[in-house]
């Protein structure tokens, strides 16, 4: 009852205001309660005032006074009052206090006026009505009540039970029996049960029951009984509870549930006579159950999965499989009555569909229809809703089909006439059923019939949102049923075959979706699917262990049938294990030809979820190669791929969506697949035959191009060119394959490993590659030419890198100036004056102009200057096929197919039919080569006379030859030599062709100088495939090198007056050239032999390095020109010294280097034979040693070097004497290089220069010198004079010093810097003059003996910057050396001139000044420097400043001289340390000129010392007669080369000038 809560001021102020706002309230109260509001307000209301009464607080007469008063609101206020009374009643009959219960009696007693006493007597308690007189005695009062209780309910006054009126029933069950087959209706029969009920009093429940009993054994008359009961019937609730009592006799363990009794309580839902909620829950058992049920079976079957998968000993599983089927007997034994179901089943056969499915959703999904006979009665309905629309549009062609007969029920679901109608229950019906559509093969067959036509429909009518609708609804019903129903059914091909031609309309990625329910979720939500599951593990494993290239069949056929039913898993197992063992990957290829193409596509898909499966890294654990899981599966899929007919688009969409992603792995599938199913193979490794075979057309490529010669795939590469074209993923994935080149490098590679990223990067290369060669050789010219886009759409908007993109741009090319050609001819086809070479060549025009311009802005336009945009163009779109034939290969494949030929005809175990067919094959490909080879003759000749007329226009004459040179180098030859093999060779080609075609303003000399000298640079940016290609193109230019060089022929036809071979850079077209322009042949001899030594100057240093990319590109690289490099022994040895080092170092921590490093050694000895000496190489005489003391001992190391040396010498001599001469006034930079290189050079290869053999040379050269001291005849008599000598000039010695010491300070140090220039340009004139005139060998000696006077006497006073080198006499060369070196003279200024300009860097610099040609000339240079040094210090002193010094000085002269002797050996020792240091810190890359100048200085000032105490010769007081008549002479000399040397500097200055 609702608390309400008088206020305390109403009752105390009750007559004034309370009572009137109470009478107030309770109106209110009651005009709310009359709305409908609930009674309890008012109710509240008045207890609260009766509770007033009671406890005293208002008197009982002014209550009661006011309780009738509200009589009048409410009819029904007496009961309210009652109930209020009734509430005080039990309180006050519970407490203590009398005084309330008497209050309470009395205002009771007060009301009864306005309450009636029959309310009373109901509602109060027998001893208060006795109190208030109501009733005589309370204990009588109860004795009354029970009694009539008693009578009410369980005294029974009707005794007409069935044994005792009989009669009356059995006249009942007669009249309910009785034929009903002519006119009796349920109306007759009704009345005649009333009169009989009337009759006999007969209980109308009984009558009811027995009704529905005979209706029970008369099933079959559904109409009579149905409509009799609806008649006879009063309450639904009676007959439902009839009916549960009815069910609850047969809920008895030992009892069955008829099928009659479900199908009464069926026909009763179905005709809404009984609701199906009051009958459901007198049906056993229990939902709960039913649940825990569900769950058991559940985890049961996943206990059966985990044993099967587990690895049990035999007798273990003979136990196990023993309890198992104790458990299913039990299980089949105790099984128990399920009502829900049978009712379930019954209400599915009349076409409840309703009912049905309300029970269904009580229970766990697919529960009951995991039941067979539910799912067979749904089944069966199914059929009913769509029989009208299978026979309109699902029935094939020539099918007759069985005819279902319709439900005679009404009420049933409406047949389907449309697909619209298959929505409104024939969709929710196949979802119910879910994986046990298996049970009807025949309802499956027409589900999918029925999508396949739905599909036909939505593709020919378009696409709006009710097809769309539609279409989800046949995809969730394929992921919800037909799959999993597949799986369920045992080996049904037939069923895999029919859904495939339903799935197969599907795009695949809906399919792909689909296929990754199936395994991965459909398995796990029914216990039957877990078990499935486990099995087809179990067989899977057990076929897999015994799969041999032996059994392959037999094997086949058992995965075939395994496979039929649950591809995703059999294929799952099967791909795990090729990712463990790869020498499955054949047998498991062969053995899947028994697959349906459902199972073909799953496999796809199973594939691409392998590939991309996140668990697994597709790097190994050294994070240097990709995972051999990675490899294998790439290996399949192009083996599978090719094989079956296998729908692609899924995979080259994988691959393209990875490439979007920025990763490059998967391109190894790609690879595969292009590999296996076009043919077209990708390799470094190829054979020069094979090399060769590619330079021709697309039969010799097939035939002798490639390692396995892949026949047969024509059907397969058509099958790649479509899936690539409908897809239109043929251009996305060149594109993508070009840009992720350098995202491999920049993007990819930031955490990977050098050797990781070099492999991606070959591999993201080598695949595009082989891709485009693959579109240019299988689409057609229309479909290529309209997928690629221009040159500078490829390049400036999809910024492609320009090799990929002339790459992608070439075929498209080729393939336009055929057509134009082709247009050409036909349209002038009756006027042939035109010849057909000028109509390519104005095909070629057309085709190529707009490239030309489209080119230009590829590149800044200061390119242009040197290079013409038609050079570059025509450069980047040729290729081997258009400029060569290679007859040799054509010749080859012809004779192979004539043995062929002659060995099918001597085979006597052939059988005729199949000779005639493989005579006929190869004599058909025999004649296609021939005829091919014809064809490529024709179109190479009017290519070259395309080149021929179009030479003139390449190169301009704006710049000089060597701009132009590097250009063509940086944007041509090097980055399309590294781009593929066949490019390699093409570069190569394309040289000697641009030679042989004399083409203007190109410098052949000087191209191939700067490929040769500068390869240290490009070898280490290389990738691995790289160096090969590289190392091949290097080859192929080292043959023509070497063919030229081997016979003096061949040189003056190919080389001799071409403009190629032209000394002189000028800017000027070829004019013809003077012979003295040309380089005659022993200089060009000469030329080659530097190039090999620059070659292996530059191996030595990558193979000295120590780093990985650096050691195994050069090896590669040797690998490739072994056939033409090293030539030269000396040269040879050095490498092969080297090598064995590599290979002694890498055995164990690097065996991929080693490995390389043991081959190439192997093969370089087996070169040895073809080598010859370096005189042999180029034409040099060895120069005759002279007897006299002075020669032989020649400057430092040179008596201490092994004959290596010597003829290294005379090599450098030889080929760089003209650069001496010619440019006097070169770069100090080159200056110092040739200065680190003197001092580095050490055993002949010029290379060697480790700091480790700079101090065995050193030890070497002091041990020799002492041998020499003791050996040199007279030598002690010498020294004493020479003592003697040194006493006389001691006085001189310090007065000169010290002049010398004030003279510098005063001098400035800009008058001294200004020296350093001074010195040099005399220098390198005096090396001119020495070099061309010989001197007389006397004279030479006398020259020798004074400059070491000199330098004796003079070491004090000269400043540490001007000691000069220690000269090198080779005086005793014969009068023809001479006359030699002065030709030389002549002729090589011009070869000079372009091998200094080849020098791309100083570090590489060719000028190479050797000390045993120049050291006579350097000698005297220096002796005029250190003369005119005195002469320029001594005038400007004044005579009164000399004598007071001499004063002065006088007095220490004796000291001075006492401490000169006493630190000389000091000294000499810390300038031989100096030296010695010196040598250790130099490297060939020498930093500045002035070092190297000190370096010189100081090694000739220690040497000179060392000569000094060692050589003594024999003076007499004459001698100072003798040097002042030489002195006289050498200054008139002196004079004279100084202006010739001007007057040759000045023209120096202005041949340079021009050739800047």
């Amino acid at each position: 009852m609702a608390t309400l809560i008088l206020p305390g001021e109403w009752i105390k102020n009750w007559e004034k205001s309370g009572k009137h706002e109470f009478v107030q309230l309770c109106k209110e109260l009651a005009e709310k309660t009359n709305h409908g509001s609930e009674i309890g307000d008012i109710q509240a209301a008045l207890y609260e005032l009766c509770c007033q009464g009671v406890h005293g607080n208002l008197k009982l007469e002014l209550v009661a006074s006011v309780l009738g008063d509200m009589m009048e609101l409410r009819d029904d206020m007496p009961s309210i009052l009652a109930d209020v009374f009734s509430i005080l009643d039990l309180e006050t009959s519970t407490v203590e206090e009398k005084i309330k219960r008497d209050h309470y009696t009395q205002l009771v007693g007060l009301c009864l006026f306005c309450v009636p006493e029959a309310i009373l007597k109901e509602r109060l308690d027998p001893e208060t009505l006795e109190s208030l007189g109501l009733i005589k005695q309370a204990h009588q009062f109860n004795q009354k009540i029970v009694k009539i209780k008693t009578k009410l309910f369980y005294k029974q006054q009707k005794f007409n039970l069935l044994r005792e009126e009989n009669e009356g029933y059995a006249k009942l069950i007669t009249e309910l029996g009785q034929d009903l087959s002519g006119n009796i209706t349920s109306h007759i029969v009704l009345e005649s049960i009333k009169s009989l009920i009337g009759c006999f009093n007969l209980d109308p429940n009984r009558v009811l029951d027995i009704i529905l009993e005979v209706y029970k054994s008369r099933s079959d008359q559904d109409e009579f009984f149905l409509s009799l009961i609806k008649s006879y019937m009063c309450e639904p609730l009676t007959l439902c509870h009839i009916l549960g009592f009815k069910f609850k006799f047969y809920q008895e363990p030992s009892e069955e549930t008829p099928k009659s009794l479900y199908h009464i309580a069926a026909a009763l839902l179905h005709h809404n006579l009984i609701a199906l909620e009051d009958l459901y829950v007198h049906l056993m058992p229990q939902d709960g159950t039913i649940i825990e049920e569900h769950k058991r079976d559940i985890s049961e079957a996943k206990q059966v999965a985990r044993k099967l998968v587990m690895v049990v000993l035999p007798s273990e599983k003979s136990e196990d499989k023993e309890k198992d089927k104790e458990k299913d007997e039990e299980k089949n034994e105790k099984s128990p009555d399920n009502q829900k179901l049978g009712l379930l089943e019954a209400l599915l056969r009349i076409g409840d569909w309703q009912h049905a499915q309300c029970i269904m959703d009580q229970m766990p999904s697919f529960y009951a229809t995991s039941h067979k006979a539910i799912a067979l009665a749904l089944c069966h309905l199914v059929h009913l809703t769509v029989e009208p629309l299978y026979r309109r549009a699902g029935v094939p062609k020539g099918a007759r089909g069985c005819i279902v007969r319709p439900l005679r029920n009404n009420r049933a679901p409406c047949p389907a006439e449309t697909f619209e109608d298959l929505r409104r229950d024939t969709f929710s019906m196949l979802c119910y059923l879910g994986p046990h559509l298996s049970h009807d093969p025949i309802l499956f067959a027409k589900i999918v019939r029925l999508g396949k036509a739905y599909m036909k429909e939505y593709q020919s009518d378009g696409r709006t949102d009710k097809m769309e609708t539609l279409l989800s609804c046949f995809l969730s019903i394929a992921d919800q049923v037909l799959l999993p129903s597949l799986s369920l059914m045992e080996c049904n091909a037939c069923m895999s075959e029919e859904l495939w031609t339903l799935f197969k309309l599907f795009p695949y990625h809906h399919r792909y979706r689909l296929y990754g329910q199936w395994k991965n979720e459909t398995y796990s939500s029914h216990p039957l699917l877990v078990k499935v599951k486990a099995q087809t593990v179990e067989r899977a494993r057990y076929i897999m262990k015994r799969l041999t290239k032996e059994n392959v069949k037999q094997s086949g056929r058992q995965i075939g049938k395994l496979s039929h039913s649950n591809p995703t898993i059999v294929f799952d197992y099967m791909l795990s294990q090729i990712q463990w063992y790869d020498n499955l990957i054949v047998p498991v290829v062969d053995s899947l030809k028994y697959l349906t193409s459902l199972n073909y596509d799953v496999l796809a898909y199973c594939i691409i979820e392998a590939l991309a499966n996140p668990e697994k890294e597709k790097m190994k654990h050294d994070d240097t190669t990709i995972s051999s899981w990675l490899q294998s599966l790439a290996s399949l899929c192009g083996a599978v791929f090719r094989k079956y007919p296998i729908e692609l688009a899924g995979l080259l969409q994988y691959v393209t969506n990875q490439l979007k992603a920025g990763k490059s792995f998967d391109l190894l599938i790609l690879k595969e697949v292009v590999q296996k199913m076009a043919g077209i193979e990708i390799t470094d490794e190829m054979t020069t035959e094979q090399l060769e075979a590619m330079t021709g057309g697309e039969q010799l490529k097939a035939e002798g191009g490639y390692f396995g010669q892949i026949r047969n795939t024509k059907k397969s590469s058509q099958r790649l060119k479509e899936t690539l074209l409908d897809h239109e993923l043929a251009l996305p994935l060149c594109l993508l394959m070009a840009q992720q080149r350098n995202g491999v490098v920049f993007l990819e590679g930031g955490e990977k490993h050098l050797k990781l990223v070099g492999h991606l990067y070959d591999q993201c290369h080598d695949t595009l590659v082989q891709f485009g060669g693959f579109l240019a050789s299988n689409l057609s010219t229309e479909d290529y030419i309209k997928r690629v886009p221009s040159i500078d759409i490829l390049c400036n908007q999809f910024h492609t890198p320009h090799d990929a993109a002339f790459f992608l741009s070439r075929p498209m090319y080729g393939h336009q100036i055929l057509s134009k050609y082709d247009e050409l001819k036909k349209a002038e086809k009756g006027n042939r004056q035109q010849p057909k070479v000028q109509k390519y060549v104005a095909a070629c025009e057309q085709v190529m102009t707009p490239v030309h311009e489209a080119v230009i802005s590829l590149h800044p336009s200061r390119v242009w200057d040197d290079l013409r945009p038609q050079f570059y163009a025509t450069f980047w779109s040729l290729t081997m096929y258009d400029l060569a034939v290679p007859q040799a290969a054509y010749e080859r494949e012809v004779n192979k197919l004539k043995a062929q030929i002659k060995a099918i005809e001597e085979n006597p175990d052939i059988p005729l039919n199949k000779k005639k067919k493989e005579k006929e094959r190869c004599t058909a490909l025999q004649e296609k080569l021939q005829e091919e080879e014809k064809k490529q003759l024709e179109h190479v000749q009017r290519v070259l006379h395309r080149l021929k007329l179009e030479k003139d226009n390449w190169l301009l004459a704006k710049s000089t030859k060597n701009e132009t040179i590097t250009k063509f180098l940086q944007l041509c030859l090097f980055p399309r030599c590294i781009f593929s093999s066949i490019d390699a060779v093409y570069c190569a080609r394309f040289v000697e062709l641009v030679h042989q075609q004399k083409t203007p303003n190109f410098c052949t000399l000087l191209c191939y100088d700067r490929v040769f000298s500068a390869i240290i640079y490009t070898v280490a940016s290389c990738t691995e495939n790289e160096s090969h290609r590289y190392g091949r193109f290097l080859c192929c230019m080292l043959e023509t090198v070497t063919r030229w060089h081997s016979d003096r022929a061949t040189y003056e036809k190919e080389c001799v007056n071409y403009p190629g071979f032209l000394t002189i850079f000028r800017a000027t077209g070829f004019d013809g050239g003077n012979k003295a322009d040309q380089l005659d042949y022993e200089n060009f001899r000469h030329v080659v032999h530097k190039w090999h030594y620059m070659l292996t100057k530059a191996s030595v240093h990558c193979l000295e390095t120590g780093d990985y990319t650096h050691i195994r590109n050069i090896l590669i690289v040797l690998i490739k020109i072994l056939p033409c490099y090293p030539k030269v022994l000396n040269l040879g040895q050095a490498l092969e010294c080297r090598v064995h080092k590599i290979c002694l170092e890498e055995k164990d921590k690097r065996p991929d280097l080693y490995a390389l490093a043991l081959g190439y050694s192997g093969r370089l000895k087996s070169q040895k034979v073809h080598m010859v000496p370096e005189n042999e190489f180029h034409h040099k005489e060895q120069p005759t040693r002279s007897t006299t003391p002075a020669t032989q001992q020649n400057g430092p190391g040179s008596s201490g070097k092994p004959t290596t040396s010597k003829s290294e010498e005379g090599t450098s001599e030889d080929s760089d004497r003209g650069k001496d001469k010619s440019q006097g006034t070169t770069k100090p930079v080159n200056k110092a290089n040739s200065a680190a290189a003197k001092v580095t050079t050490s055993n002949g290869n010029g290379a060697l220069n480790s700091t480790k053999t700079v101090k065995e040379r050193d030890d070497k050269e002091k041990k020799e010198k002492k041998e020499k001291k003791e050996k040199t005849p007279g030598s002690t008599p010498e020294a004493k004079a020479e003592n003697r000598r040194e006493k006389q000039r001691d006085d001189r010695a310090g007065k000169e010093e010290r002049v010398a010491r004030e003279g510098k300070e005063k001098t400035p140090k800009a008058d001294r810097e200004k020296v350093k220039p001074d010195e040099k340009t005399v220098k390198d004139d005096k090396t001119k003059t020495g070099n061309g005139e010989p001197m007389d060998p006397s004279r030479e000696r006398d020259a020798i003996k004074e400059s070491k006077n000199k330098e004796k006497g003079d070491r004090s006073a000269v400043p540490a910057s001007l000691k000069s080198p220690v000269p090198r006499s080779d005086s005793a060369e014969s009068e023809r050396d001479h006359k030699r070196r002065k030709l030389d003279s002549h002729s090589s200024p011009s070869h000079s001139s372009s091998v200094k300009d080849s020098s791309i860097e100083p570090k590489e610099s060719t000028s190479k000044h050797h000390i045993n040609f120049n050291s006579v000339a350097r000698s005297k240079s220096r002796e005029r420097e250190l003369e005119k040094k005195d002469l320029e210090t001594t005038p400007g002193r004044s005579k009164e400043k000399k004598e007071e010094k001499e004063r002065k000085d006088r007095k220490r002269d004796h000291a001075v001289i006492d401490r000169e002797t006493s630190q000389e050996p000091k000294r000499r020792k810390d300038e031989n340390a100096a030296n010695a240091t010196k040598n250790n810190s130099t490297s060939p890359s020498s930093d500045s000129p002035p070092s190297t100048e000190r370096e010189k200085s100081k090694r000739s000032k220690s040497s000179s010392k060392e000569k000094a105490d060692s050589v003594k010769p024999e003076r007499t007081s004459s001698s100072s007669k003798k040097e002042s008549r030489h002195d006289k002479e050498k200054s008139e000399k002196k004079e004279k080369r100084d202006s010739s040397g001007g007057k040759e500097e000045k023209k120096h200055h202005k041949s340079s000038d021009k050739h800047r």
